[in-house]
């Protein structure tokens, strides 16, 4: 179980803009701070799209939840992160203490049935507070059965999402990076004479396969990935991802201290970027060539973002004629608050309010930069606030997470799921095609007509009663 002084280190993270505004660093959780997502779920989504890793779920049957399809990410081979593994805790067996019994069984149970490249094991609320030993017992069924079996200690209770998220980035520092070289770049992987470069981007999930979009880019830039923590990630990529020449930190702080401590550790530099929106795509293909600072790379990255910023605009241009000038209320958090905005703009779209409840202070500023000082920025995501802004704001379509999806449509306003669950990927220049084609497909569909229309029984009133009809009403009545 993890010290109170543990947490407050990995509250303390000099690369996170809280620390320049308090010494202290991040706030403290309070009760009830992880009502959105505790620290063991921040742990498990950040990791579960490594696709071939046994992930075991130490704790009750619920924490493991509906693990299929969780985080909506996408693998181009490898499915073991789809299924579910829990070692269903009971009454008896804390009452017993047999917890930590059951937790090597299932190691061995995940081994012996899938043989895979590694294990993670992730302690939960319950064997966290009856004190089991989740470090000595990976450590004994690694020496027995020859496979890395990685402890992560994120019980919920240490706090919320975001915290979780850097115990996941921790333990993949402190336990798997650098435990293997990558292999020699195959040249086929850019022209011959290109020099190939290797690189990571930390904090990309491949949510529903977007980020294929943009990997025939970096293909043909000469670029190698190394490793994507996590989507789409393999266990031995994750080993070598202190070789790499530069880190991308895509769109989120959320892993901050995993490109902070390769930086320390091995010299690695890094940037945040964003595969969202024309602009940042360029601007984030652009910031690979500036900063490995080869020339050659740099004229063929200026080839190839003028070549698909060309292509993909005449491609848009109908599109845009449709969307330009709807009003957009966003309420999503962290970085979608503020990368999602830029590719809305490039649409011509009007984004009114966004929300900010799990974004930082440095997100925010991007947004103030988006969308000038006096912007409405949404901390109150209840149904009753949205459609206050929704009417006051005039806004034409709500873009959120699944949750609020309900709400919308119950006041008849056309929505877009933009959160993890969705079906369609959106980053790089490719992606902006499918984002204006389902933004369509929603403001103009033919049901917000049907159901904004009066009743059929409320559209017309009855014609007034002859004096034929009011006698056979006497009639009837006598």
């Amino acid at each position: 179980m993890k010290s109170s002084k543990d947490i407050a280190e990995l509250l303390d993270e000099p690369a996170c803009e809280h620390n320049k505004k308090e010494k202290s660093g991040c706030s403290k959780p309070k009760p009830g701070s992880a009502a959105g997502g505790c620290a063991f779920d921040g742990a498990q989504i950040a990791l579960l799209p490594i696709a071939d890793v046994a992930h075991i779920v130490h704790g009750p049957i619920a924490c493991a939840g509906s693990s299929w399809d969780n985080r909506g990410t996408r693998s181009s081979g490898a499915q073991l992160y789809r299924i579910g593994m829990t070692t269903d805790l009971t009454e008896q067996d804390v009452i017993m203490g047999r917890s930590e019994k059951r937790l090597f069984h299932a190691i061995k149970q995940a081994v012996e049935t899938y043989q895979p490249p590694a294990v993670f094991v992730y302690n939960t609320c319950v064997p966290a507070l009856v004190g089991d030993d989740i470090n000595a017992i990976c450590k004994s069924a690694a020496e027995r059965w020859g496979v890395p079996v990685v402890p992560i200690d994120c019980a919920g209770f240490y706090g919320t999402k975001n915290l979780g998220n850097r115990i996941a980035g921790d333990a993949m520092v402190n336990q798997v990076i650098g435990t293997r070289d990558p292999d020699p770049a195959p040249q086929h992987l850019a022209p011959p004479g290109v020099k190939i470069h290797d690189v990571n981007l930390i904090g990309e999930y491949n949510i529903a396969g977007e980020f294929w979009h943009v990997l025939p880019l970096l293909d043909e830039m000469g670029l190698r990935v190394l490793c994507t923590l996590s989507g789409d990630a393999r266990f031995h990529e994750v080993q070598t991802m202190h070789k790499a020449e530069v880190n991308m930190m895509v769109c989120s702080k959320a892993m901050v201290n995993v490109a902070r401590r390769l930086n320390k550790e091995y010299g690695t530099p890094w940037f945040e970027g964003s595969f969202y929106g024309i602009t940042d795509t360029s601007q984030a293909l652009r910031d690979f060539a500036r900063v490995i600072d080869d020339p050659d790379l740099t004229a063929r990255t200026e080839a190839i973002v003028a070549r698909e910023e060309a292509r993909i605009r005449a491609e848009l241009a109908p599109w845009k004629e449709r969307l330009s000038g709807k009003r957009v209320l966003l309420f999503t958090g962290g970085v979608k608050s503020w990368s999602v905005i830029s590719a809305l703009q490039d649409l011509g779209m009007v984004v009114v309010a966004t929300g900010t409840k799990k974004s930082t202070e440095e997100d925010k500023a991007r947004i103030r930069e988006l969308m000038g000082e006096d912007t409405l920025m949404i901390e109150d995501g209840s149904p009753k606030a949205l459609l206050k802004i929704v009417r006051d704001y005039k806004a034409d379509i709500l873009i959120a997470g699944g949750r609020n999806m309900y709400t919308a449509l119950k006041a008849r306003i056309p929505f877009l799921d933009i959160n993890q669950e969705r079906e369609f990927g959106y980053e790089g220049y490719q992606g902006m095609l499918e984002l204006v084609r389902q933004l369509a497909l929603t403001l103009e569909s033919p049901v917000w007509e049907a159901v904004r229309a009066p009743a059929p029984w409320k559209a017309h009133k009855p014609a007034a009663r002859t004096a034929n009809d009011e006698s056979i009403a006497n009639a009837r009545a006598a």
